[in-house]
């Protein structure tokens, strides 16, 4: 049976986690990166603030590993932490031997800024556009190397594991069926190991800072094949996006706060004081809430972030792409604050993997924001997720080239996608309606501040919701739009069981009914798999 395409290493995603893998593989192993559209659609390249690394003489692993705990309220694993923020300085190093050129000091030294939770300056990055710096390196070095094959626009509909094919042999993923977009024709790939870089899952609320690619595809893959999924509950909502009709997901920097900005109501008084004594520099959950609570208290639709009270040419040092995003709107933040509401930003659950990026399904790997590695627990801090995107394509580089050498070729025969039975669809509405259904009741449920009812209210519609997206995924021929609708759906139903299951107030997620945290030895992470809804259906 011929294929496709046939790789050593199948990756899903072309952000900083997927491209820093197929490079640290390329030399050794011939590798197929894909991307859903174009390689720069992701979230890294538009991420803003930078990487956490300890470089200050100030500074030590140990002050950014207790900042990490704290942040994590009581979840983070703290070896997984240690290891991570260990690799900070390596990692740093590794981006600038690929071309990376971050902001410097007159002196020469990298510039360093800082941002909530942290107790030091230790972010490193590229004036305020990190990610497209990062992104535009490692697409370049990737396109260069003869053993990466980079294919756009291709959609991954399921992974395909060897009890599928076989029923005497185990769910080890062998593979993956991939829509390409551009020739709406389905593509069968054969892999001997496939990695999930595929991101987060904002979309699956109504205003999100995320690209619109950001729709859980990883999570959903890996559930269908057979993944454990934690802590789905921890969605982090960054406090400051821009509200305005005509900027869509454009987030502020976190940096923005770091650098003296103060958060404001529309009589100018500055609020965050109230709520904790850290004011602007609390982690992130405090002050999405500390905003939501002041909109809903006064029923306004934003409250504002004002730094005006720096120099103009400081800010405009230091924020050039938020100080010409926001002018193309009429706002000089140079004399004006910025109108900022809460929105959908970091999904710091995910699929389970191990310390090498290892998932329970053998063969599948996860990492960056797709996988929960325990890095981030309750709450991620600032700018450590593009440092978990390095250290872990690190870590599964190093696993898969000690390990595949010694895996079994299965040989196995991947059928061709079966369109036979199928449609073009006549009722296109009806996966924009529900699109939109699904991202609104998720905002009003499954928000910021959640209850039982809310949540009971958000399950009910998901399970009306994912009858008539099934319904309609059998009867017509996929398309990018259904993908996605069918991805988010199985998102959704797992944030919403993971927080059933905590019955306190923890980190990022804060229900009404129980608003305290459960002060216990040992903190739970929750955990949803397919075995154990079967059990609870029977």
């Amino acid at each position: 049976m011929s294929h496709s395409d046939t790789f050593d290493v199948l990756i899903i995603g072309t952000g900083a986690a997927g491209l820093t893998l197929a490079l640290k593989l390329a030399d050794n192993v011939r590798v197929g990166v894909l991307s859903k559209f174009h390689l720069t659609s992701g979230s890294t390249f538009f991420a803003q603030g930078g990487i956490s690394a300890v470089l200050d003489k100030t500074d030590s692993l140990d002050s950014h590993i207790k900042d990490t705990l704290n942040a994590g309220a009581g979840l983070c694993s703290e070896d997984i932490v240690r290891l991570t923020v260990s690799q900070g300085r390596q990692s740093i190093d590794w981006l600038r031997k690929q071309g990376v050129d971050f902001t410097k000091e007159i002196s020469g030294q990298l510039h360093l800024n800082r941002e909530g939770g942290h107790s030091h300056r230790r972010i490193v990055h590229a004036t305020d556009a990190t990610g497209k710096a990062m992104s535009l390196a490692l697409i370049e070095r990737a396109k260069e190397h003869k053993n990466i094959k980079i294919l756009e626009n291709h959609n991954v509909i399921d992974l395909i594991t060897a009890d599928k094919l076989d029923p005497a042999l185990d769910k080890t993923v062998v593979g993956a069926y991939v829509l390409d977009t551009k020739n709406q024709q389905v593509k069968s790939m054969a892999a001997r190991v496939v990695v999930l870089a595929t991101g987060g899952a904002s979309k699956v609320y109504l205003y999100s800072t995320n690209p619109h690619i950001s729709t859980g595809d990883g999570i959903a893959l890996a559930w269908r094949a057979g993944c454990h999924i934690s802590n789905m509950e921890f969605m982090q909502f960054h406090p400051t996006c821009l509200y305005h009709p005509k900027a869509h997901s454009f987030l502020i920097s976190e940096a923005v706060r770091g650098e003296g900005a103060y958060l404001v109501d529309a009589q100018g008084k500055r609020f965050m004081q109230h709520y904790d004594e850290r004011a602007e520099l609390a982690p992130r959950d405090i002050v999405a809430r500390a905003i939501d609570n002041e909109m809903k208290t006064h029923g306004v639709e934003c409250v504002y972030l004002d730094i005006s009270h720096k120099s103009a040419d400081f800010i405009k040092q230091h924020f050039p792409t938020i100080y010409e995003q926001c002018l193309t709107l009429d706002i000089d933040i140079t004399k004006h604050p910025i109108p900022v509401v809460p929105a959908a930003h970091y999904t710091c659950g995910g699929v389970v993997s191990d310390d090498y990026a290892r998932t329970n399904i053998p063969r599948l790997y996860a990492i960056g924001e797709v996988a929960c590695t325990g890095l981030h627990g309750a709450n991620r801090m600032a700018s450590n997720s593009l440092l978990e995107c390095l250290v872990f394509a690190d870590r599964a580089s190093i696993d898969i080239l000690k390990t595949l050498p010694h895996l079994p070729r299965l040989n196995l025969a991947i059928p061709k996608w079966d369109e036979s039975q199928v449609t073009d669809s006549d009722e296109e509405v009806v996966i924009s309606h529900n699109w939109d259904e699904l991202r609104r009741f998720m905002w009003d449920y499954v928000g910021i501040v959640r209850t039982d009812k809310r949540l009971n209210r958000a399950m009910r519609r998901i399970e009306l919701l994912k009858d008539e997206i099934d319904e309609y995924y059998s009867h017509f021929k996929v398309s990018s739009d259904l993908l996605e609708l069918r991805n988010l759906v199985i998102v959704a139903e797992l944030i919403v069981r993971c927080a059933q299951q905590r019955k306190e107030s923890r980190g990022l997620h804060y229900t009404q009914d129980y608003p305290e945290k459960i002060e216990d030895l040992k903190a739970k992470n929750t955990c949803v798999s397919p075995e154990m809804l079967k059990k609870d259906r029977k």
